[in-house]
């Protein structure tokens, strides 16, 4: 059984590009957060640290941690593999840290299915437009239309998972994504959430988008 004190765990997803790993690091800056840092399959980008930014593995090592039952959750993304271990999230958890992810619906769906007994908070970040979005893929993997217009076909797919999602957000200011995001999470965890979202609005976004 879980003390009272123990951490929640904070969950942002969205569909690659949205901002939703600036957000998540901005979040962790605050008291008792922690990031649950990733075990990845894929290569580090340009400025990515291991151990810092996600623990980069090999495919092998990998299998071997699945076949171990090692992960909280892990999901298949673009040919990659990404999971959360166990041990430290149960860890940080019980020592009263709140612990936010950074991870798709895949990964939130198992998390949610493991029915720990820890609160959970699921929030799904937008972009403000499909045109936003390839602009800061673009940026993201260094001009290569290729790999930006792969997570573009992926985009479809992973919006339509914000049903599913305890809170949505458009992220067309980060400071005021920010804002709303946290005001969310601390009205959760006082568990007499007044903070509503606008569910027309944000079908109508969604709508916009997937034409």
């Amino acid at each position: 059984m879980a003390e009272k004190k123990a951490g929640v765990i904070v969950i942002l997803s969205s569909p690659s590009g949205a901002g939703k790993t600036t957000l998540v690091k901005k979040i962790s800056k605050r008291k008792n957060y922690k990031i649950s840092i990733s075990y990845t399959t894929r290569k580090a980008r340009i400025n990515e640290r291991n151990g810092k930014d996600y623990y980069f593995i090999s495919n092998t090592q990998f299998k071997k941690l699945i076949k171990e039952k090692k992960f909280l959750e892990y999901a298949k993304v673009f040919k990659n593999y990404y999971g959360s271990l166990r041990e430290n999230v149960i860890t940080n958890l019980a020592n009263g840290k709140n612990v936010i992810f950074d991870i798709d619906w895949q990964g939130t769906k198992q998390i949610k299915n493991n029915k720990l007994n820890y609160k959970i908070i699921t929030i799904f970040i937008l972009p403000p437009s499909k045109k936003e979005l390839f602009k800061r893929l673009l940026k993201r993997e260094k001009k290569d239309k290729k790999i930006a217009n792969e997570r573009m076909k992926q985009f479809k797919d992973d919006v339509k998972h914000w049903k599913d999602y305890d809170f949505a957000v458009i992220n067309d200011n980060v400071e005021n994504c920010y804002n709303l995001i946290t005001n969310f999470i601390s009205s959760q965890k006082k568990q007499n959430s007044k903070i509503k979202f606008n569910k027309k609005f944000i079908t109508n976004h969604i709508n916009n988008l997937l034409n």
